[in-house]
C-alpha cells in the first residue's frame, strides 16, 4: 500500500501538482484510511508511521529592491514608448498603450496585493478617488466573485491613484470618448478585457527586462502581506488581501510576525550571566551546596 501511495505522489508531482496539493491529497487519503481502521473495516492501518510530503515553504516576498526595479523598468518602457510615438501610427500607439497598462499593472499589484484574476477583472469605474473596489475575478476565463466569495474595498497609494486617473484621461483623449468598461484591454476604447494569462505573460516580459527572473504577480501579493504582518497589522493584511478570516493570514504568514520576546531573552541573560542581590546569593549557594559562612 505504501509503495502505491508513493507511486501516486510521484505521478501527481510529475503532472505538475504543487507540494501543497500533493500533501493535501495524502492527508485526505490517510484520514479516510484512519477512519476505516478505527471502524475495524481494515485489519491494520496501511499508512501508519508513513510521513506526509514535506511542508510547503513559507510564502516568499520579493525584496524591496526587486519591486523597485520592476517599477523603474515599467516606467522606462513608458518613457521610451512616448519618445517613439508618432501621431497617426497605430503601431507606436499600441506600444504606448501597452507600456502604460504594464506600468499600471505593476503598480497595482505592488500596492494592493490583488490576485492576478482580480487585476484582470478590474473596470475603469472600480476606482473612486483612492478607494478601489474589488468585486469580481477571472477564473478559467469566466467572470466570478473573488476567492473569498465577497467584494472588498481598499485604499490605494496616492501615486498609484494619480497614475490610474491620469491614464484614464489620456486613453479617453486618444479614443475621443470615455473608455471602458475594462481597465486592462487590447483595444483603444477598452471594450474588451485581457485574460489573466495575458497579464501574466506581459508581467513576465517586464520581469525579464528588469532582471528579476523569479518575480511573479503572486509574489508581489506576498510582499504586501509580509510588509503588513511584519508591522503586526494582521487585520489590515487580511482585509487588503481578501482572506476569508484572519486565521488564514496568520497560517500563511506567521513567519513574518515580529519577534516580541526580546525582554524575555534579556531577563534570561541577566539571570545566567549577571546575577545580583538575592539571585547571586541563591546561585552561589546552589553552586557550593550551602551558603558560605563568614569567619568570626
Amino acid at each position: 500500500m505504501r509503495a502505491l501511495v508513493r507511486a501516486a505522489m510521484t505521478r501527481w508531482t510529475a503532472a505538475g501538482a504543487t507540494l501543497s496539493v500533493v500533501g493535501g491529497r495524502f492527508r485526505v487519503l490517510r484520514s479516510a484510511l484512519s477512519w476505516a481502521w478505527d471502524e475495524r473495516t481494515l485489519p491494520e492501518h496501511p499508512l501508519r508511521g508513513m510521513r506526509s510530503p514535506g511542508r510547503v515553504p513559507p510564502r516568499r516576498p520579493l525584496p524591496d529592491h526587486a519591486v523597485r526595479a520592476l517599477i523603474a523598468t515599467a516606467e522606462t518602457a513608458v518613457l521610451e514608448a512616448h519618445a517613439n510615438h508618432r501621431p497617426g501610427d497605430t503601431g507606436s500607439a499600441g506600444r504606448l498603450r501597452r507600456a502604460e497598462q504594464d506600468l499600471l499593472l505593476v503598480r497595482l499589484a505592488a500596492d494592493t496585493g490583488a490576485r492576478r484574476g482580480e487585476l484582470a477583472a478590474l473596470r475603469v469605474a472600480d476606482l473612486d478617488g483612492r478607494v478601489l473596489t474589488i468585486e469580481r475575478a477571472l477564473s478559467a476565463g469566466q467572470l466570478t466573485t473573488p476567492k473569498s466569495g465577497r467584494s472588498r474595498a481598499l485604499t490605494v497609494g496616492c501615486s498609484t491613484a494619480q497614475l490610474w486617473h491620469h491614464l484614464e484621461r489620456q486613453w479617453s483623449t486618444r479614443a475621443r470618448q470615455p473608455v471602458g468598461p475594462w481597465l486592462f484591454s487590447p483595444d483603444l476604447a477598452h471594450q474588451r478585457r485581457l485574460g489573466a494569462e495575458v497579464l501574466g505573460h506581459r508581467f513576465a516580459l517586464v520581469r525579464d527586462a528588469a532582471g528579476v527572473p523569479d518575480a511573479t504577480l503572486h509574489r508581489l501579493r506576498h510582499s504586501v502581506a509580509t510588509f503588513l504582518v511584519a508591522r503586526g497589522e494582521i487585520l489590515a493584511a487580511q482585509a487588503r488581501l481578501g482572506h476569508a478570516d484572519a486565521a488564514t493570514t496568520l497560517r500563511e504568514y506567521a513567519h513574518a510576525l515580529p519577534l516580541t520576546d526580546g525582554a524575555v531573552a534579556d531577563a534570561i541573560d541577566r539571570h545566567l550571566h549577571h546575577p545580583e542581590g538575592p539571585a547571586r546569593a541563591a546561585s552561589e549557594q546552589d553552586a557550593g551546596g550551602q551558603a558560605a559562612t563568614p569567619e568570626l
